[in-house]
């Protein structure tokens, strides 16, 4: 139909057509550019979440190793003081009535322990007497020895150096200087745990 201007005039009914302001190539261009970027977005998650995966994995496992190097540590341990105590079992249990009333060092027969800041003097006899009759002429000898090495060196006694039976003396040295006491007192815990744990008897000693 044309119009009195002579144009061709549509129908008044007849649809529109809307003409996008962009190019089809654009569009679906910047379409693909979303796509890539919500692949990259998921696959980053999927990455994160792998990796918070296998660290966990790897605490577990971690602390499954250590619980396991613990428990072989402990039986370990638990192997070597049954061995130390079947060793010890050769002595046998001390006669409290032949060393009840000594209180002097020097009459002391068996294992003497003077227990410092940073080591043991242990001092034995060996059952040899200089003079007879005289009990301050027992042959005595000492050793300065670390805690950890206190066992394996009452292990290596002789028997004639445990007159009393299985029994040590112990004592805090009275050479400690004062700030030092504090850590002599803990090692000599140490070493009643020690002896305790092997069924040692000890008869503790206060300084002189």
């Amino acid at each position: 139909m044309r119009s009195r201007s002579g144009a061709i005039a549509l129908p008044r009914n007849a649809p529109r057509r809307h003409h996008s302001c962009y190019p089809c190539e654009v569009t679906s261009h910047a379409y693909s550019k979303g796509l890539a970027a919500l692949a990259l977005l998921l696959t980053m998650a999927l990455t994160a979440c792998h990796k918070e995966e296998q660290a966990v994995v790897g605490a577990a496992q971690s602390a499954v190793s250590a619980e396991q190097k613990a428990q072989q540590a402990a039986q370990t341990a638990a192997s070597e003081r049954d061995q130390q105590r079947a060793q010890l079992e050769r002595i046998p249990l001390p006669t409290k009535s032949m060393y009840v009333d000594i209180r002097d060092s020097n009459a002391w027969a068996n294992p003497f322990l003077s227990v410092e800041a940073d080591a043991i003097l242990l001092r034995t006899t060996d059952g040899t007497i200089e003079r007879p009759g005289d009990k301050s002429s027992v042959h005595r000898q000492q050793a300065e020895v670390t805690s950890d090495r206190l066992i394996a060196a009452l292990i290596a006694l002789p028997p004639a150096a445990w007159r009393y039976g299985r029994v040590v003396a112990i004592a805090e040295s009275p050479q400690a200087s004062r700030k030092d006491r504090p850590k002599v007192r803990r090692n000599v815990e140490v070493a009643i745990k020690q002896l305790n744990d092997l069924g040692i008897v000890f008869e503790e000693w206060q300084p002189k």
